[in-house]
């Protein structure tokens, strides 16, 4: 009987899949970047994954998040990604945590407990505490990095956080990290400088207008970020 997994068999190894079936993998948020992270974990056989968000799939996802279906329209998005998960590989073990991540409620996640974490979180002062914690354990982290705005999937990349340019919130994590004593950081980022919207959008309060986003870019950052953690787990075993 054939695989679902024998094409990655045939690049990666044949105990690639044992090992990815061993593997617990987070991954804090599930938007647009988080949703392609989560579809690139299910798809490589990762045993394990734990998925944290508190938001809902609303129609203004469709565009770019893998997760939103007009099926799923007010569906948690946690339990978005739980089914998707198992529609492609029913014998993963998923874990939904309809939470959003906060110092005041950091410690009721045990982040030992994983092997990769991917940090797709929008806010600045849960990126750092999540950061800070996994960088305490040792946890190996991964962090994405400003998406919005932006046109070219192909000026993404992975590399330190010490190496980024041009990113406003690399600019902010850099500063914040350095007053925590963390000077390296492997990040996900674009060098492509972010575009002026054309239309304004206001949020709620109007605080601040929405980035804009299109279809064939947050998808590809999330890509590469499990690509990368697929890669790191079976190098570390």
């Amino acid at each position: 009987m054939m695989s679902a997994f024998e094409r990655t068999e045939l690049l990666l190894g044949q105990n690639s899949t044992k090992t990815l079936s061993q593997a617990h993998v987070a991954v804090f948020g599930a938007g647009g970047v988080g949703g392609g992270a989560i579809e690139v974990l299910a798809r490589a056989g990762i045993g394990s994954v734990t998925v944290i968000d508190n938001d809902f799939v609303s129609q203004s996802n469709l565009n770019r998040q893998l997760l939103a279906l007009t099926l799923n329209v007010g569906q948690n998005k946690a339990e978005a990604a739980k089914n998707r998960i198992l529609s492609i590989n029913p014998d993963a073990n998923v874990t939904a945590l309809e939470m959003f991540y906060l110092p005041e409620n950091a410690a009721e996640i045990d982040l030992s407990s994983f092997d990769y974490i991917i940090d797709a979180i929008d806010t600045v002062s849960a990126k750092l505490e999540l950061i800070e914690r996994a960088t305490a354990l040792g946890v190996p982290i991964i962090t994405a990095l400003g998406c919005g705005n932006k046109l070219d999937p192909t000026r993404f990349e992975v590399t330190d956080i010490s190496k980024t340019h041009t990113d406003p919130l690399a600019r902010i994590l850099r500063k914040e990290l350095k007053k925590r004593g963390i000077m390296h950081l492997k990040v996900l980022y674009s060098s492509e400088p972010a575009m002026q919207p054309l239309v304004n959008i206001p949020q709620e309060g109007g605080r601040r207008t929405t980035p804009g986003s299109v279809p064939w870019v947050p998808p590809v950052a999330g890509f590469i970020m499990a690509g990368e953690v697929v890669k790191a787990l079976l190098i570390e075993k």
